[in-house]
This record gives C-alpha cells, structure tokens and sequence, in this order.
C-alpha cells in the first residue's frame, strides 16, 4: 500500500459480523419501590454518518453543537415497563417517533419517569405516566446537556422536575474572528503545576467564548402535570444542580472564570452556594479557585472546601469535606480530611465532624445515630470503613474494616441502602439495628457473590446466601423492608443472564425475565479458568476459549490468540487471586478477542498482567521483566496443555493494553505478531504520570524511557498492527501516539500497519469503524499468526 492511502470501509468474515451484530439486551431501571423494571430498548450501532457530526472539543467536554448536548452519549430507542414478580409487560406508548432517549430518572414516588429526547433542534423534555404507561412532552422548551450530570431532577413532591434549561432568547453561537487580534499567552511565575495530559482543553478566547456559550443553563423548575415553568436563578454555567431531601433549598455548582487552559472543566474555578425556591443565596459554601497547582499524587487534592452533599437522613442538612494536610499526600499529617455539617437555615458556622486519617471516600448516611465513612489511601492500597453517631457533638468512628482494597478475597462487601421518606437512599437496618452486605464473594474458585448480615455490636458476618457454581448469581438488591427477598442477576456459562427474585428465607426462586440468548452461534465453545505460575512464584490464572467441538488429541495445537491488560499490586498475594468467574455468561462487546473462536483460533483472554512492587518498590521499576515474565508463564501452560501452537500466537490490547502488547514485541520473542489499539508508546510525552505511576519524567528518567516502546523500536521485528481513533481524547493516548510509533517502526524496516478510525474517540462507535477493525484485525491475524511460517524462538 503506498503511504497514506485511504480505503473504503470493509467488512470483515460473516460470522464475525453476526456476532457484532446480535441484538443488545435490554437495560434494566428498578422503580424506587422496586416493584417495577424499566426494559430500555438498546439500538443497533450507529452509522458513521451518526458519529461524524460536527463536536466541540472544549474545556474537557466534547459536544453537539446542534443538540447542545453531549456529543457521544449512550440513548435507547424504546421503553417497556415490567412487574417485578406476576403480570404482563407494557410497552410505552407515545413516545416519539425514532425516539432518542437518554437522562432516564424515576419520581421518587415510582408514579412517573423522565427522560430526555434529541431532535435536530435540541433536548425536549418528556415525562412516562407510569400507570397508564403513556408518554408525553412536557413544555415547548430545550434543555442544557452539555456539562456531565442529569440535567433533570425530581422533587421530593414527585410534581415538580428540576431543570437545566437552554435560557430564552440566548442567540447565536459565537463566531470566530479570521483577524487574530493577538498572540495566547500563558505564563507561570510562582508555583509548581504538574498536571497530567489531558487533552479538549480551551485554546484561545474564542474556546472560551464557545464554552461559556453551550455550558450556559438557567436553572427551573417545571410543573409536571402543565408543563409550566419557572426560571430560578440568572444563567449560568451550572455544574451540579442538587435538591435538599425536604425539596427547599437547592445546592448550585457554578463554573465561574477565569477558565483554565491546562486542566479539564471540572478543575476550573467554581462557587457552590445553597438557594431558596425563590432563587435567593441563603449560604455561599465556597468559592474555589483553579485547580491548576494540586499538589503531585494520587491522593493530592484541592485545597479548601470539596465534596458537597446533602445528608440523606436529614431535611436539609448540607455537608462537605476539607483537606487538613493542604491536600499534599507527601505531607506527613495525621489528620488527611475533615467533615463538616451545616444544618437549616444555613445562618450558623458550620459543625466539625469526624476526621480522617486517610482520604476521604464517601459517607452512606443512615439515621440520626448512625452513619458509616469510608476513606483509603492510595500508595499502600488501605481503605478504612467505620461507623459514627452523626448527631454528636464531638463524633468519634468506630473501625468497622481496616484492609487492604488490593484483598478481593477478603472485601466484606458493600452495605445495603433503603429509601427513606425523603425518597433517598439510606442504611438498610433491621429492627435490631444490624446491617446488611452484598459483594462478589472472590475466592479460589472464582466469584461467588454473596449476601451477608452484619452485626454492628459483635462486628461479625452472617452468610445468608452465596452463589453456588455452576451458576454465577449477583445480588441487585432487596425488595422489601425485612430483606426476605431479593433481587438477582443470574447466568451461566451458556445461559444468557435474566433476572430473578431469590427469596432467602425458602430458597425459592422465581425468574421475571426472559431475555433471549444473543450469542446462539457460540454454544458448545469450551471456556475454561486456567491456573498457571509465573517463574517468581506469583500465582496467574486466564481465561482459555476453545472452539466448539475441538479435541486437542485429534486436532492438534490451535493457532492462539491471547488478550490483557495490565495492572498493578503493591502485593504478591493480592496479584495471584482470580478476578473472575469460569461460570459468566460469554458476553461480547465490540473489542472482544472472543469474535476469532469462530475462526479457528483458541483465545486467552484476560491473562493476568500483574505488575508488582512491594514495599517502598514502585511496581514500575521492573514492568517490562515482569510483563515477559508474565507472558511466557502462559504461553508455556497453554503449550503444554496442547492446545496452543508456539509458533502461531498473537498479542493484543487496547489503550495499557496496547502499551503492553508494543512492550512484549520489543523484549522478547514470544509472539508472531501484535494487535495494539489505542495505546500510548512514548512515555515521554505524558511527563508528569501515566496509568498509575505518580512520579514524573523528571524523577524517574530510566523508568520513563525503559518502558516506552517507541524508545526500543529498532528491536520490534514481529508485524505489528496499530488501530487508533482520530478523535481520542483518552489521557495520554493522543492519536499523535500512533502516528509516531508507526514512524518509528518504518524507519526501521518493521512489518507495521497504521489504522486511523475517523471520528472514533478512545473507543469505537460507529458501525463501519467497527466492521473494518474487525476486517484488519482478522486479515493481520490470518496473515501473520494462523498461517505464520516463521519458526519462533522461546528466549
């Protein structure tokens, strides 16, 4: 192919297409009461038509100009309500034709659901009477989707919805001058600011302008049953819109100038102040400057206030945490946060709470007497859980679980939560004050989620029930207030996963959904949990697929596809557990190695990468010993096993994935060829941290430049597939990354391919992009791994 030449969209085996093209399941809502499922009725993928219109890429945001809305969002096509236990589905009806429904939210009393529809025009606004099952607009309005968050809330009353509104009589959007009326000049005179490489940032005053323009909302409030509205407050770039629980005061969010053109909107300046229904400021909380100097670090923080919230137990009680250390994790300090409760009507000075020795994680609120903190700590991979007495004057925690997160095989799961009367979710608790737990259950054999009590005067665990192979069964939730029964997700292997009512007390169960298996051509393929060790002692265990009705004895060694994504420990054991269960569902997403089993290849998927380093020893020092150390582990138990032929195996990964892959093609020689998508390869070019490595370029040079692959592409010999979006705004991962990585290896005389996707961001939407990732992927595969003849050579 000459250089630069562009082909058309290809297509790639039949039966990769009709695996990619399996109708999605449904997503599911539970209704507050938990007594009915919404069933949203997922499209097909889009059309690169679809993925191609015009976006925006600003401030960290990137959005339609047209809708004023986000410019890649997930939406449904389709609503039908079910019961949860006996009667019949309803489809709603209504809704408009080639519906486009996103931000779907249930009133808090279960009788209507809102959602938004995008036309050409913008956002309307639509509301689902629940008992009738009818759908209609509400107002002639648009609403303001392009800040994160729902753009809609619901009152407490369920009669009203809280807006953000496109204001009235806006104008036109700002256009740019041809004449630059001046250079963009940033400059830094005091204080350090190592920030990570984000990408969509503001680059110029009309960034700036565009930004203000289509972040612009006016806050209000819409009567559900006339469609009326009323405006709050002035416009505003309104971040976060949140209700108090009594539905009197509302907490604002505003982004305010001067905008950042080194870090994301979320990063820029902001005030958080609480209003009346009248659209008076009752209290200002904060006025928070850029975040352009956090301290380095994973637990590095803002100073001054952050985290703000409502306690869910109280009418309107609004609380937020402050950082005690200057929000510095390299500061030795024994107290990293503080909490802070400020009560109705927000005239006193707020009330100090219980303190952290961690960073702050979150609060589940419980009752005037109980509330459980959560906090962790990222260089040693702590968490504390811990419960407290909310309404006392000088609160003291009481430790509830002091652990490593890295120990799936000791996490006591997650508590339970109930609406309470303000229709927000707090601690569910039995008459005798005990908790309840759900987690997924990691053990040896696998996931097998559990559902436990918890008594909070003895700090022990009950089982009350746990999955039982050769079923995987996830608990979703309880349906009613004794936790008799409750609500689960289950599957098989080749059983596509359904929802069920489990009643603990009897064991029966009771399936309320019959969602028809998507992956029909697959049954019969062999799936297998594989336990293997690495030459250090460090237990591995990967996913092995093989193809239905393959014998090893009568077919021999299969050409091999294997898949991973690295990730890093701070300890041998916590890397050795299996993170999975052999008895999922086989589910299919559109990157999924999984697609060449029809193909005649086994599959490795998920090979355990784990990257170690113990102590004061940063997992990063030894990567690439530990990545081929990792590899060969596998290829040899799936050589000897005989199913995989050693000289007829290829690589993949996406995003560290890919980074992975360039890495095992550069040092060492174990695989035929590479599949590396989206990936970064110079190191060089993220300088202040990547993937979970705090330190920067400057710090750790050698670190940098030996796990970049770009710095040893004269040693890549193995052809190598390179596929990246022209519109990745992952961190890091700049299409440039491709670019020169490809460059690179054609400098050198590399057997080398470069696929840039248009239109495609970090990962990939629209149908033919798909399609003709599939199509190269598999035309590399066939070339170069099934029907390699080149003899490898195990170092």
């Amino acid at each position: 192919m000459l250089e630069g030449q562009s082909v058309n969209y290809q297509t790639p085996d039949q039966s990769l297409v009709d695996l990619v093209e399996a109708d999605p399941t449904p997503g599911v809502s539970l209704s507050p009461d938990r007594k009915q499922m919404l069933l949203m009725r997922v499209p097909p993928m889009p059309s690169i038509e679809q993925v191609s219109q015009k976006e925006l890429r600003i401030g960290g945001l990137r959005i339609n100009p047209m809708t004023n809305g986000g410019s890649r969002s997930r939406y449904y096509v389709g609503l039908t309500l079910a019961p949860v236990g006996e009667g019949a589905e309803r489809e709603v009806v209504g809704l408009p034709e080639e519906a486009h429904l996103e931000n779907v939210s249930w009133s808090i009393d279960g009788a209507h659901i809102a959602c938004t529809h995008t036309t050409t025009d913008g956002l309307e606004l639509w509301v689902v009477d629940v008992a009738s099952a009818k759908a209609k607009r509400l107002g002639v309005f648009y609403l303001n989707d392009a800040m994160p968050g729902l753009p809609l809330a619901w009152f407490p009353d369920s009669k009203k919805l809280l807006i953000k509104q496109i204001p009235v009589g806006r104008g036109g959007a700002p256009v740019e001058s041809v004449v630059p009326t001046g250079p963009v000049v940033q400059e830094n005179q005091t204080g350090s600011a190592p920030v990570r490489t984000y990408q969509d940032l503001l680059k110029n005053p009309h960034d700036e302008d565009l930004f203000s323009y289509y972040s612009t909302s006016q806050a209000a409030v819409v009567d559900v049953a006339s469609g009326a509205t009323v405006p709050l407050l002035d416009p505003g770039i309104n971040w976060g819109q949140s209700i108090s629980p009594d539905g009197q005061y509302i907490m604002m969010t505003r982004i305010k100038k001067p905008f950042s053109y080194i870090v994301p909107y979320y990063r820029f300046a902001q005030e958080v102040a609480i209003f009346d229904l009248n659209g008076r400021e009752v209290r200002r909380l904060g006025d928070i400057p850029a975040a352009e100097n956090i301290p380095k670090g994973f637990n590095a923080v803002r100073t001054g206030p952050r985290s703000f919230g409502w306690r869910a137990d109280r009418p309107a009680m609004a609380y937020w945490v402050e950082a005690q250390d200057g929000g510095d994790p390299k500061k030795e300090s024994a107290v990293r946060d503080q909490l802070f409760l400020l009560d109705a009507p927000f005239t006193s000075e707020a009330q100090a709470s219980i303190t952290f020795s961690l960073r702050y994680a979150g609060i589940d609120w419980g009752d005037e007497s109980l509330a459980i903190a959560n906090e962790y700590w990222w260089s040693t991979r702590q968490e504390i859980v811990s419960a407290f007495n909310p309404s006392a004057t000088e609160p003291e925690k009481e430790v509830l679980f002091d652990r490593s997160y890295e120990d799936r095989y000791t996490d006591p799961g997650s508590f339970q939560t109930t609406r309470n009367q303000y229709g927000r979710s707090v601690l569910l608790q039995t008459a005798r004050g005990e908790l309840y737990l759900t987690g997924m259950g990691a053990s040896p054999e696998g996931n097998r989620p559990f559902v436990d009590r918890f008594n909070m005067e003895t700090k022990t665990s009950e089982r009350l029930w746990r999955s039982e192979a050769p079923t995987y069964e996830i608990p979703i939730g309880f349906l009613n207030e004794d936790a008799g029964t409750i609500l689960t997700r289950r599957e098989q292997r080749e059983v596509q996963p359904n929802f069920h009512i489990r009643n603990l007390k009897t064991d029966e169960l009771t399936q309320i959904t019959h969602f028809p298996n998507p992956y029909e051509s697959l049954k019969g393929i062999k799936k297998e949990l594989i336990k293997y060790q690495r030459e250090d002692g460090v237990d591995l265990t990967g996913t092995l697929y093989l193809p239905a009705g393959y014998d090893a004895e009568r077919d021999g060694p299969l050409p091999t596809l294997m898949w991973a994504y690295p990730r890093e420990f701070k300890s041998k054991d916590a890397a050795s557990q299996v993170r999975n269960s052999p008895h999922e569902f086989l589910r299919l997403y559109y990157g999924s190695p999984i697609y060449w089993i029809t193909r005649g290849y086994a599959i490795f998927d998920n090979f355990a990468m784990p990257i170690i380093g113990e102590g004061d020893e940063e997992p990063n020092e030894t990567f690439t010993t530990q990545l081929v150390q990792g590899a060969s582990a596998a290829i040899d138990k799936i050589v000897e096993m005989g199913v995989t032929d050693r000289n007829r195996i290829g690589v993949g990964g996406h995003s560290y994935g890919a980074f992975m892959t360039a890495n095992l093609l550069a040092h060492s020689d174990l695989f035929a060829a590479g599949i590396a998508r989206s990936g970064a390869y110079n190191r060089t070019l993220t300088p202040f941290g990547f993937q979970a490595e705090e330190r920067t370029y400057w710090e750790a040079p050698d670190v940098y430049y030996t796990m970049s692959p770009f710095m040893h592409a004269d040693k890549i010999k193995e052809p190598l597939l390179l596929i990246h979006g022209e519109a990745d705004n992952n961190s890091g991962t700049y299409p440039m990354q491709s670019e020169r990585f490809y460059a690179a290896l054609k400098g050198h005389g590399s057997t080398v391919r470069l696929v840039m996707l248009p239109a495609e961001s970090h990962g990939y939407r629209a149908r033919e992009s798909i399609m003709h990732m599939l199509w190269e992927q598999d035309t590399w595969l066939e070339k170069h791994v099934k029907n390699a003849n080149k003899k490898r050579i195990k170092p």
